[in-house]
């Protein structure tokens, strides 16, 4: 019977040689927006990464682990799946313009563009609407691009321009031009989502709905089915004005409740960054959080605490903007790079 080689393992020399080039890429990608940062007056923070709450969004997962004080008693805490709490309360502490390189870990996620670990880069501007961050992403992908002499960001076969103008549609309106979906007919004067009225849509438009679909799950199918194989391909496309039901931690558009001051920015067909204008509202916060976690428990048996602290550190916070942005899958697309631990110095083995 034939055995199927093993994978080379990332620290062979030979295989090293080859993925160096890359990983000094990465490093002078890293430099460059540094120096961007800087020169924007961005103070670069380094968040703890264990903290109470990994955060209470219903389909991330977390690694847990247990600390042992002193007096040997444990107590649960979580790897971040972002430093977004411990930033919001650096920004009620009276910081401006923050950033950081941050480690952050998600559970059960593997793949070409996920790794357990990765390198986020996130950062928040007080005072600011949520468009500045539109444009400071398009900035770090052209620097990207730039250090790297990429004409074009690259992944597999797919090509997109950073220095084009990017394309910028709402949610609403990719539902309508790419599955004949209207999506606003669905939501309520509130932001109160209605499964029947989007699963009727959804069936028309040939797109599968099973029996235990909630809203949510209706929304996810159509987005990864009909909408995202039409973003960022040849330019950049910045999905923008999310429902608010999607958006547990972002502000509501001021000229419509039912929508969410929340985008993502999308390359080569890749999701690179999500915004926010900030939820500031702590009682609001927290009813989301509940939301979020009473729907965990009914998927996956599970519900993570609320940060106590945060809640109160988001009634002194300002008024910010915020962004994270897969730093690692930004220097893929500069590179060329096809799965992202080829772009990681050392992988999660």
């Amino acid at each position: 019977m034939t055995q199927t080689p093993l994978p080379t393992p990332w620290w062979d020399t030979a295989h090293h040689a080859d993925r160096r080039p890359v990983l000094l890429a990465r490093n002078r990608i890293q430099a460059e927006i540094r120096g961007w940062l800087a020169e924007e007056g961005f103070t670069e923070v380094d968040p703890a990464a264990m903290q109470v709450s990994p955060g209470n969004e219903t389909h991330l997962h977390a690694f847990a682990t247990d600390a042992i004080g002193n007096d040997g008693q444990a107590r649960r805490l979580y790897l971040h799946t972002s430093p977004e709490f411990a930033m919001k309360k650096l920004l009620a502490a009276g910081e401006t313009r923050i950033a950081a390189f941050a480690h952050v870990w998600r559970n059960r996620e593997r793949g070409a563009l996920h790794s357990p670990e990765f390198t986020m880069l996130e950062w928040y501007r007080t005072g600011a609407d949520y468009t500045a961050l539109m444009s400071d992403t398009m900035d770090f992908l052209r620097l990207a691009a730039q250090v790297t002499g990429a004409a074009q960001l690259r992944f597999r076969d797919r090509l997109c321009d950073p220095f084009a103008e990017a394309e910028r549609l709402s949610v609403a309106e990719a539902f309508a031009t790419h599955a004949g979906i209207d999506l606003l007919a669905s939501i309520g004067p509130d932001g109160s989502t209605d499964r029947e009225a989007l699963a009727v849509h959804v069936t028309a438009a040939g797109i599968t709905v099973r029996p235990g679909d909630t809203w949510s799950d209706l929304l996810a199918r159509v987005l990864v089915e009909r909408v995202e194989p039409h973003l960022g391909h040849g330019r950049v496309t910045i999905l923008d004005r999310y429902p608010a039901a999607e958006a547990a931690l972002a502000r509501r558009t001021p000229d419509d409740p039912r929508l969410a001051e929340r985008f993502e920015v999308y390359a080569c067909g890749v999701e690179l960054a999500n915004g926010f204008g900030e939820l500031t509202n702590p009682e609001e916060q927290r009813r989301r959080f509940q939301a979020e976690m009473d729907e965990k428990a009914r998927l996956y048996g599970e519900r993570y605490p609320v940060d106590e602290d945060f809640l109160a550190a988001l009634a002194q916070m300002p008024a910010a903007s915020g962004i994270a942005l897969g730093f690692d899958r930004l220097v893929m697309l500069a590179t060329g790079a096809p799965r992202i631990d080829d772009v990681i110095w050392a992988p999660v083995p």
